[in-house]
């Protein structure tokens, strides 16, 4: 009986680790492709529209709370149908279009799947949270064969991610003491966002001018230039491409 116990605790803590590491997996997946886009994006058009990103992966602990919450069935298909954030990935840019332009650089991708999209920018909370979620399903390759994994991908601006920390931050606070949050903090939150919603619209303007400047130059530059750099690698382009490109000839 005892031996029976041990091999079905050592069953289940393979399954829960093998379930647990296919959300870590998919997070090391999405964290691979947005770097490779950013990289093409930096050499394109000279500029990374991403500032920094995080990931995190819910405790099995958190995830069970959240399962009887929702009054989910105790077991994995019951958790991947009911939890859809057991893991997280955060991605931080600078300007309101970068935002939408990583949006789209990933539904782009013919492999992954959003399943999910709600636009709190648009369309701000009532607290003034504001931030672009994705659920996006991922293909992981374990060695018995493919997963489908969803994963939360929320997209915001500099501004507004420090709006939602300092926001998480209050109310944790609160929570801790068993407390609701006063009035006068909640309506100093909204004006705070709303003052950073003017920052991230202003920063967007000045943005697209510095922008257009540049683009002006490096027009200019390129007219100028037969060389292409990747990696730090300077390549001549040959004059037969040089001939391809010329409408004259």
């Amino acid at each position: 009986m005892n031996q029976l116990s041990m091999n079905e605790l050592k069953r289940f803590r393979n399954e829960i680790t093998r379930f647990m590491m296919m959300y870590k997996f998919a997070l090391d997946v999405m964290e691979t492709r947005i770097g490779v886009l950013v990289e093409e994006f930096q050499f394109l058009h000279e500029y990374n529209p991403i500032e920094h990103t995080k990931s995190r992966l819910k405790s099995p602990e958190s995830i069970l709370n959240k399962l009887y919450r929702k009054g989910g069935d105790i077991s994995f298909p019951g958790i991947r149908d009911h939890i859809k954030d057991i893991a997280g990935l955060r991605i931080t840019c600078s300007f309101l279009a970068d935002i939408y332009v990583i949006s789209d650089m990933l539904k782009n991708q013919v492999d992954l799947t959003v399943l999910e999209e709600k636009d709190y920018i648009r369309h701000p909370k009532p607290n003034g949270y504001q931030s672009l979620h994705l659920l996006i399903e991922v293909p992981v390759n374990m060695s018995d064969g493919q997963e489908r994994v969803c994963i939360e991908v929320q997209i915001r601006t500099i501004a507004m991610d420090f709006w939602a920390s300092l926001e998480h931050k209050i109310y944790y606070k609160y929570k801790q003491d068993n407390q609701t949050v006063p009035a006068r903090l909640l309506e100093e939150l909204k004006g705070a966002a709303n003052a950073a919603s003017a920052l991230d619209r202003q920063m967007e303007r000045l943005h697209k001018e510095v922008e257009g400047i540049k683009e002006e130059q490096s027009e200019a530059a390129e007219s100028r230039d037969n060389r292409i750099v990747i990696s730090n690698q300077q390549f001549a382009l040959p004059q037969a491409f040089l001939d391809l490109m010329d409408p004259n000839k």
